[in-house]
C-alpha cells in the first residue's frame, strides 16, 4: 500500500502537521492548542458540562478537569452549578476569554493560508467541498451521546443538509481548523 496516496494516512498526517503549524504560529497567544480548542469549542457551546466537553474534544475527562483548573486560574472560563444538578458544573467563557477569539481565528486563518498556499482558489473550494462531503457521510453513521445520559444512539442526518451544516461550521471557525489535529 502506498501511504502517500492512501486517504486515511494522508488525511491523518495533515491534520498532524496542520496542527504543529498552528502551534507554531500560535505560541503568540500565550495558550497551548489545546487550550484554543478548548476555548473554541466552549464558544460554541457555552454552558456545557465538563463530561460532554471531554466528550467532544476526545480526551478523557479528568485530563479536561486540569486543563479546565488551569484555565479558570487563569481566568479563561468560569464554572457555574447546574440549575438542574447541583453536583454538576456548566462551563462558560469569562469577559477575559472572548477577545482572545479573534485572535485564534487569525492564527487558524493564517495557518490556513500557509497550508494551502499552493492551491488556486478553485482548488481550494473544491477541497473544503470534497471534505464537507466526506464528513457528512461519516457524519451520518457517528453515534453521539444520549441527551439523557450514557446510551449511545445513531442519528442519521441526511446529505444536502448535513454537508451545508459542515460547510458552515468550517467557514464560520478556526474550530474545525484546531480541532483537526490534537
Amino acid at each position: 500500500m502506498d501511504l502517500d496516496r492512501s486517504f486515511g494516512f494522508l488525511v491523518t498526517d495533515v491534520a498532524r502537521l496542520f496542527g504543529r503549524r498552528f502551534s507554531h504560529h500560535g505560541k503568540r497567544l500565550g495558550l497551548t492548542r489545546a487550550q484554543c480548542r478548548t476555548l473554541g469549542y466552549l464558544a460554541r457551546n457555552e454552558g456545557i458540562n465538563q463530561a460532554r466537553l471531554a466528550d467532544i474534544l476526545e480526551i478523557r475527562p479528568m485530563t479536561l478537569v486540569r486543563q479546565i483548573d488551569r484555565m479558570e486560574d487563569a481566568g479563561w472560563i468560569e464554572r457555574r452549578t447546574d440549575p438542574a444538578d447541583r453536583r454538576a458544573r456548566r462551563l462558560y467563557l469569562t469577559d477575559k476569554a472572548r477577545p482572545i477569539l479573534g485572535r485564534i481565528w487569525n492564527v487558524a486563518n493564517e495557518t490556513r493560508d500557509e497550508a494551502l498556499v499552493r492551491l488556486t482558489a478553485a482548488e481550494c473550494g473544491l477541497l473544503i467541498d470534497l471534505l464537507c462531503r466526506v464528513h457528512a457521510t461519516l457524519s451520518e453513521r457517528e453515534p453521539i451521546a444520549h441527551a439523557a445520559g450514557d446510551e449511545a444512539i445513531a442519528v442519521a442526518r441526511r446529505g444536502a443538509p448535513a454537508a451545508a451544516a459542515t460547510r458552515r461550521r468550517l467557514d464560520e471557525a478556526p474550530i474545525s481548523v484546531v480541532g483537526a489535529a490534537k
